[in-house]
Order: structure tokens, then sequence, then C-alpha cells
């Protein structure tokens, strides 16, 4: 295409929000993309079903998320029916959001970003305390990022509220991308952070692996 017919597909991308513009001013895929995606993942029942199936292994809700911005956009549950769990449920549902800095999800969405995008998201937010051991620096913020990316999953140890616990798993594409986190939430009076962990948490990463694949994610071993 010539540049002026190209530069008019990217300005009604861009207006519709299907392509965003970062700080160095180059084009990259918008949040629209994002829904676009997660609209064919849900309608399918791609990822529910794996939800559902963690849920009943373990007993615990486990959650689906999309970063949107520096929060993040909750695209499927799969909730426990335990006695105790709706203390810490928060009235979430698809199309909840929550600041990603705080939460498990988060943690993992913006550790897999390119740095410059990353810094570009955490200098527009305020880091305010909402759990008893939220982290509230942003250097201590960007190291627990450095921890996740190199220990591929993110824990949430009452950083969102009190007496919640969770652990985070990216969710990557074909193109190698984490573009959802799954997570599994728990009451701290049902299990130990570190047993979530120990525990459930290869089942966690299990899980996420899986619906990578239907995504069309494949290992270095497998292609």
């Amino acid at each position: 295409m010539s540049r002026s017919t190209t530069h008019r597909y990217v300005i009604t991308l861009y207006a519709l929000g299907y392509l965003e513009q970062g700080a160095s001013r180059k084009y990259r895929l918008g949040l629209r993309m994002t829904d676009l995606g997660m609209s064919a993942l849900n309608s399918t029942g791609l990822s529910h079903p794996y939800l559902e199936e963690l849920r009943q292994r373990t007993s615990y809700t486990v959650n689906l998320s999309v970063l949107d911005g520096a929060d993040i956009l909750y695209v499927d549950r799969a909730c426990s029916f335990r006695r105790g769990q709706s203390e810490i449920d928060l009235g979430l549902h698809p199309g909840s959001r929550l600041p990603a800095y705080c939460t498990s999800m988060g943690k993992t969405l913006l550790a897999y970003l390119p740095e410059d995008e990353r810094r570009e998201r955490l200098a527009k937010v305020k880091l305010t305390k909402r759990g008893p051991n939220t982290i509230t620096s942003k250097s201590a913020l960007r190291d627990e990022l450095e921890n996740v990316a190199t220990a591929g999953f993110a824990v949430n140890d009452e950083e969102l509220a009190p007496e919640l616990h969770s652990i985070s798993a990216p969710v990557r594409n074909e193109a190698r991308e984490v573009v959802v986190a799954v997570n599994m939430a728990a009451h701290s009076s049902m299990i130990s952070l570190e047993k979530l962990v120990d525990a459930l948490g290869p089942h966690l990463v299990s899980t996420a692996d899986r619906i990578s694949a239907r995504l069309g994610y494949r290992r270095d071993d497998e292609r």
C-alpha cells in the first residue's frame, strides 16, 4: 500500500483503540485487539473448561485477566464454593478491574512487558496501600517484577486485601507474548501461602501452559 493509504488505516485503527503509541512514537497493538482475542477465547469456551477443571481439582477460586493500562481486567472466573471464600471474593466478576501493582495477575502481566512500556505504565501509577503488605515503593516493585519474570510466576501475600493470598502464572500466545494471566486465590485461613505455592503452584502453571498451547504457543523443544 502507499504511505498515504497506510497512514489512513493506522489513524483509523488508532482512533478505534486497536493501535496505541508508546513514548518512542512507535505503534503497537492496543487493548481493543486484546478484547477481540478475549471475545474469541470466551465465545469458544476455550479457557473456562481449564479454569473449571483447576477449581474442581483444588477447590479454590481461579481467575483469568488481561492488562488494561495500569489495571487488570477480569475476563473469566471459576469461583470456589468453600465456606469463607466469599469473604475474599470482593464482589469480582468478568469485567471487574483492579490495580495491577497489588495483584498477582497484574504483577505477572507487568513483569513480561518490554522494559520501556512497563516504565511508561508505572510512571502514571500512584502506589497506595490496599492491604497489609502492599508494595508502595516503585523501586521495590521493579525488583519484585524482575523476580516474577525470573521465577515464572507471581505471589500476592495480602497486598490487595487482608487475609488474601494468590499465585499467578503467565499465558502466552503463538508469538510467545504473555497476553493473559491466570491465578488461584484463597483465604489465608484455608491454606498457607507456602502450601499454596508448593502444593498447588505446579497445577496452576500446568493450566496456564495448557491454555497457552490452545493459543498456539510452543516451547522450543516442541517446535
